[in-house]
């Protein structure tokens, strides 16, 4: 009796405070919470209220933290997100190289087929590699997106080996109907005797491959919505603010029919897509290169960035508003 006693105290307590725990986040959380899809064909999560209609939908390109709080955030207000993985999960690919885009285009089929969702109102967003991934998808499936969010955007598709924990071998980092989205080739960024990266310096000598950049620009005329561009005066990783005027620049030459902005912060760097209310310095940060750690800064300062972010959501809900 004693036994069986030891053993169903330490039971009971632990039952008790499970119990207790789904209690109190029930009363205590009061956003949406995500359900969990992965029996379609791609995982994600998906955020929506209860008992909503054909609603303007956001598809976060990428996940994680970053991509669940703003699919949170956009269903807090009426809206619908989804929060899209694509590498490192299980049933994914481990690197992000030779990405099918047709991994995406079954995801977004899906959202049509939601009654929360309006079919016809469906966005990608992105930030950096993945607003260049973002403004790529909607420019192969003109039919299923109509509208684009990039933060920091690129204005053509980068070969996998511009990461350096990618595979050595030169590859494409999108590919479509088995044929790879034409890339600009690059050599994988190389150490060197200081502790720091000039990143820039890497992603220009990219651009001046002149005869790469024209096949590996985006055909962003093909999209079928207006598009929002968000760029640091200051970004220290990759020229977006110069890559956001290519952009601007091919869609005047096509007379593209949807409305663009191409918005620019003065004292912004790179990381002005993440949560708004965050007023925490990411300035400096690290990349590893053949075992090796060095320092590259991502441009802006703590007010540039913080005021970016606040702007930035403000204008990112005028524009779902207006799809």
């Amino acid at each position: 009796m004693t036994n069986k006693r030891k053993i169903i105290v330490p039971i009971t307590i632990i039952v008790f405070l499970i119990t207790g725990y789904f209690i109190a986040d029930a009363i205590l959380f009061d956003g949406v919470k995500p359900k969990a899809i992965q029996n379609d064909g791609f995982r994600a999560n998906y955020f929506s209220k209860e008992n909503i209609a054909n609603k303007t939908t956001v598809v976060l390109l990428g996940g994680g933290q970053w991509g669940d709080y703003w699919a949170q955030y956009f269903a807090e207000n009426d809206m619908v997100g989804l929060s899209i993985p694509y590498t490192g999960g299980p049933d994914l690919p481990i690197l992000p190289e030779e990405i099918e885009l047709e991994y995406f285009e079954k995801a977004i089929r899906w959202l049509a087929n939601q009654p929360e969702v309006d079919q016809n109102e469906i966005v990608v967003m992105g930030a950096s590699r993945n607003a260049e991934l973002a403004l790529i998808i909607a420019s192969a499936f003109p039919n299923l997106i109509h509208g684009v969010i990039a933060y920091a955007p690129s204005s053509v598709s980068w070969s996998n080996t511009v990461l350096p924990y990618n595979s050595d071998e030169l590859k494409a980092s999108w590919t479509l109907n088995g044929l790879d989205i034409p890339y600009i080739p690059m050599e994988k960024i190389k150490g060197n005797e200081s502790n720091t990266i000039d990143m820039l310096e890497y992603w220009e000598r990219g651009l001046s491959k002149t005869t790469f950049v024209e096949q590996a620009s985006i055909k962003v005329e093909q999209i079928n919505g207006p598009i929002l561009l968000f760029s640091g005066n200051d970004d220290k990783v990759w020229p977006a603010s110069k890559m956001a005027d290519r952009i601007q620049k091919r869609l005047e030459e096509n007379q593209y029919k949807y409305a663009l902005q191409n918005i620019k912060y003065d004292n912004a760097g790179h990381s002005i897509s993440g949560n708004p209310d965050d007023k925490s310095s990411y300035g400096t940060r690290t990349i590893t290169i053949d075992g090796t750690s060095y320092n590259y800064e991502q441009g802006g300062d703590t007010e540039g960035d913080y005021k970016a972010k606040q702007d930035a959501r403000m204008k990112v809900m005028a524009f779902l508003t207006s799809i």
